[in-house]
């Protein structure tokens, strides 16, 4: 699979998950057997926000094997991270990298308010790396996911064509797609 269809196969899952009453992806116990025998074989890695508003699956509408997702607080991008994200480039042949960021993030709002504590400024902190002084924050956002593909594609030196940065509103279901 190609970028391109790739990306062309997430942009109609996202379209028919706007749209869905119930998920849509494969989760059926056939399909569980074949990963289990056959292996994955995703055709998307999606690096995402822990929050639990974001679901990439249902998002995407795809089933089980469909994507490899790692998720993280604030979509940020550290060396276990790039490790994850090298596996699935390098061992899964993932035909996308997507930075999915998403509106109404609590990471960028304490970045912006400068509440990081604990463990949390360490994520606040590579935050504010991306975005700097920046107060709105749906600009914060997109800064944000910016940051962590170019993060992606100076450490790993992979095609620029395939990591693709994307905003998910929370409220609405839909997907902006930034590339």
């Amino acid at each position: 699979m190609t970028t391109k269809e790739a990306l062309t196969k997430l942009i109609d899952g996202n379209k028919r998950y706007v749209c869905a009453k119930t998920g849509c992806g494969d989760i059926s116990e056939q399909r569980r057997i074949e990963t289990c025998q056959k292996g994955q074989h995703p055709f998307a890695l999606v690096i995402t926000c822990s929050d639990s508003r974001v679901i990439p699956e249902e998002i995407f509408s795809c089933g089980i094997g469909e994507l490899f997702i790692i998720r993280v607080i604030g979509n940020v991008i550290s060396d276990t991270e790039l490790a994850s994200i090298q596996y699935g480039v390098s061992h899964l042949g993932v035909s996308a990298v997507i930075v999915l960021g998403h509106t109404h993030c609590g990471a960028i709002q304490a970045t912006i308010e400068k509440e990081g504590h604990g463990f949390i400024k360490k994520a606040t902190d590579m935050i504010e790396k991306a975005i700097g002084e920046e107060k709105d924050p749906d600009a914060a956002v997109v800064l944000n996911v910016n940051y962590s593909k170019n993060v992606i594609l100076k450490e790993l030196g992979v095609e620029k064509e395939i990591v693709v940065g994307a905003i998910y509103d929370i409220e609405s279901g839909k997907v902006q797609f930034l590339n």
